[in-house]
């Protein structure tokens, strides 16, 4: 049997990513706990250009970066499929993952942990972001299909971690009001049983979090 371990983070949401991806495949894994604050050997000697989680090992080769990796399972384990057979979905879904992990991710990251007009700018332009992203869903239960799928499980730092950490800052940038397609397919994919058994706790997200702002430095 191949041996398949994951180097990660078990709250993390790109190392869910792929924890996800092998779940749904029905593939058993070893996932190696890292510390992002003290890199192992390991990881630094398997991803030496973004040292950085997750990196699969199959068969003693390692794969890094978490929507590559998912292209790997997905082509290499039977299962449910994560990418649509078709040419063009299978575009539509890259290219709106691409549009996440490139523009939103970061956006948003900037608008929930930055500081003063920064941070203002920084919340405007997630608006503009998740507008796009409302537009797109519109009458859409998922971003392709009706089924969970690749840019899907690219947005789950939007659709469960984004809200965990909005409630710790203290800062609000959804609500149904605002983006209501949006809104839906959040509550679609938090409620869909290929998601929601395998999310990790509520509660320590909500306490790592919690605990990372209340020991940031107050803004001067």
């Amino acid at each position: 049997m191949a041996e398949i371990k994951l180097l990660g983070v078990s709250l993390s949401p790109f190392t869910h990513r792929v924890e996800w991806a092998l779940k749904i495949k029905g593939v058993d894994y070893e996932l190696i706990v890292e510390d992002p604050q003290n890199k192992s050997a390991l990881l630094l000697q398997l991803n030496p250009v973004h040292k950085k989680i997750p990196v699969l090992i199959h068969n003693g080769k390692p794969i890094c970066e978490s929507m590559v990796i998912l292209e790997y399972i997905d082509e290499i384990f039977e299962g449910p499929p994560i990418l649509p057979k078709d040419p063009y979905d299978r575009a539509i879904a890259r290219f709106w993952a691409k549009f996440l992990d490139d523009k939103c991710l970061p956006a948003m990251g900037k608008a929930l942990f930055g500081e003063g007009e920064e941070q203002e700018k920084d919340k405007e332009e997630v608006c503009e972001l998740l507008k796009v992203l409302d537009n797109e869903l519109k009458d859409k239960k998922f971003f392709v299909g009706d089924k969970i799928g690749f840019a899907d499980i690219a947005a789950n730092v939007m659709a469960f971690w984004m809200g965990i950490i909005e409630e710790a800052s203290g800062i609000t940038l959804v609500t149904s009001e605002k983006f209501p397609n949006y809104c839906a397919w959040r509550d679609n994919y938090i409620s869909c049983n290929q998601v929601k058994d395998y999310l990790p706790s509520r509660d320590e997200l909500f306490a790592h979090f919690q605990s990372r702002f209340h020991s940031a430095p107050a803004p001067k």
